[in-house]
């Protein structure tokens, strides 16, 4: 796949974001830094998913001062699921990239991804759990453990054999994107386990790469309610069962 190919647009960046006034510009300063010493054209899309507090000003600011940033602008929070599914869909580039506001995982660990899908991956996913990951700043002992029981119900439930589910750094092809993201219906943080779901339903071809991950003690996931997201994690496996992703 050629990065400069034709002029075309070959990598979009979508960052999801809620009440991140405090950290955005921070981290679309960092995603400019690696981006604009690239070859290759691309785009880099916030999607406001309804916040209450100035990030909408703060992007618009930005985009202003920084080339190729421009602002999904939503008035009702819908959840980060929605948000990215918004985004992917819009964005233009031959590969499209989904990374958290909080830059939890820095944007220059795309190139490590990239080789992949010139091998001729669909979908090439960050992950803190395979060998050569680092975790450089741990969560709470608590949120670490709520973690691990996730991922124990996403493996019994659904057979997964991806090491991490729910780092928040995954990039698609545009074809990828077309096929896995219009069958989308969770739009909590379960988002994440439904779209590998959808992927191996689809049968693309996908790979987990180690990332550098930090965490941010400001993390706006909560953990409210066991029971809805065992809920949402019965409601993918029944919509496998049943070929609503078929």
């Amino acid at each position: 796949m050629d990065r400069a190919k034709n002029g075309s647009l070959y990598l979009s960046v979508i960052v999801p974001a809620y009440n991140e006034d405090k950290r955005i510009e921070d981290t679309l300063r960092s995603i400019h830094a690696y981006l604009s010493g690239q070859e290759y054209p691309y785009e880099v899309i916030v999607v406001n998913d309804g916040s209450r507090d100035k990030t909408v000003e703060v992007v618009l600011r930005l985009a202003d001062e920084l080339p190729r940033i421009r602002l999904i602008d939503n008035k009702e929070n819908r959840g980060k699921g929605w948000a990215v599914r918004q985004g992917m869909l819009d964005a233009k580039g031959l590969i499209r990239l989904f990374m958290d506001a909080d830059n939890s995982t820095s944007l220059d660990h795309v190139e490590n991804m990239l080789p992949y899908f010139e091998e001729g991956f669909d979908v090439v996913i960050g992950s803190r759990r395979v060998a050569g990951a680092v975790i450089s700043r741990h969560q709470s002992w608590l949120r670490e453990n709520v973690g691990q029981t996730f991922n124990l119900l996403v493996r019994l439930l659904h057979g997964m054999r991806m090491k991490d589910t729910q780092a928040g750094f995954k990039a698609f092809t545009s074809s990828a994107v077309e096929k896995v993201f219009p069958a989308q219906t969770i739009w909590n943080w379960v988002f994440d386990v439904e779209l590998l779901v959808i992927i191996r339903q689809r049968g693309l071809r996908i790979i987990e790469v180690p990332i550098i991950w930090k965490n941010d003690s400001r993390s706006h996931v909560k953990f409210r309610s066991a029971a809805k997201t065992l809920f949402d994690l019965v409601k993918v496996r029944l919509n496998a069962l049943s070929g609503a992703y078929d």
